[in-house]
């Protein structure tokens, strides 16, 4: 049984990482998914300015292709369309492609990022430049306003609809560096915004973060593959409590197959908790609970 059997969902920033992983269980579950985002084979993403760091994704090898293909292979029909949801244009092109080939939309995933290519760590905010750390809202934050704007008349359409706001951590620590802080607890407070407004019109926001995620980068970082993956808790103890992309991607199907998730508009969830309420487990049969990990941490006043 599939429960998103002819469901229409647009993943932004479906090219890796969460993304991805969110694209692919929703096929598992039998949605139709427009993978989007920067990075194809015939054009890799580059810096957004000459002023930007390349950090790892100009160099990595993720394609919105490759996420299609294996949005398909789960089960689901994988389409991709490049948008650099930065220039409105590009998304309102989407989204009238969109119209055109199905008049409506049921789930939006707003995973654009791009500010770890921005983002700068060891330095109080007085010392950071305004520029680059404004523009790490622009490219975190106002993506997803530019995506929303645009796929909620489609959702109007439909007469339902689902955005969910991917995000990281699920209460008010310091993230670390005041503009990655900003803009993280930016994208919650949007899904709450959102719900606001929404809520008369059946249109459910909300917003999940995961846990310590197993992304490409980060099994690349820790020099292990997703085979060995548990190899890299020794370098940080903490990686044996990591997840797969795919784990925050069943949280999110989960949620859309649920029909009453309006009931959770404007809410902040976390894959663990979802996990259990829904009874999923991570594609490696694993059930990670980086929540309770990190509350032992602080239990032992460990960092």
């Amino acid at each position: 049984m599939q429960p998103l059997k002819g469901k229409i969902a647009v993943v932004a920033g479906a090219t890796r990482g969460a993304g991805r992983g969110i694209a692919c269980m929703l096929g598992e579950q039998g949605a139709t998914v427009y993978c989007t985002g920067r990075s194809t084979r015939a054009k890799q993403v580059a810096p957004r300015s000459a002023d930007d760091t390349p950090f790892t994704l100009a160099t990595r090898p993720e394609t919105i292709e490759e996420t299609a293909e294996l949005v398909t292979a789960y089960g689901g029909e994988g389409r991709y369309v490049r948008v650099d949801y930065s220039v409105e244009d590009e998304v309102r092109a989407l989204f009238e492609q969109l119209r055109a080939e199905h008049g409506r939309l049921d789930i939006l995933i707003n995973d654009v990022w791009g500010g770890d290519e921005l983002a700068i760590w060891g330095k109080p905010f007085w010392e950071l430049p305004v520029d680059s750390g404004w523009r790490m809202q622009e490219v975190a934050v106002r993506t997803h306003i530019i995506a929303a704007k645009y796929a909620v008349p489609l959702m109007l359409a439909a007469g339902s609809g689902l955005i969910v706001e991917i995000g990281d951590g699920d209460n008010t620590s310091y993230r670390g560096s005041l503009y990655y802080d900003l803009a993280k607890a930016s994208v919650a407070r949007l899904a709450l915004a959102m719900a606001e407004e929404l809520r008369p019109h059946s249109i459910t926001a909300l917003y999940v973060t995961p846990g310590f995620l197993r992304s490409e980068a980060m099994l690349e970082h820790f020099g292990v593959t997703e085979a060995n993956w548990r190899d890299g808790a020794q370098v940080d103890a903490n990686f044996i409590a990591s997840e797969t992309p795919c784990f925050v991607g069943r949280a999110v199907a989960a949620l859309a197959a649920d029909p009453n998730v309006h009931a959770k508009s404007g809410g902040i969830f976390t894959s663990w908790e979802l996990s259990d309420e829904y009874g999923f487990s991570d594609i490696d049969g694993n059930r990670p609970r980086w929540g309770r990990h990190y509350a032992a941490l602080k239990a032992q006043g460990r960092p």
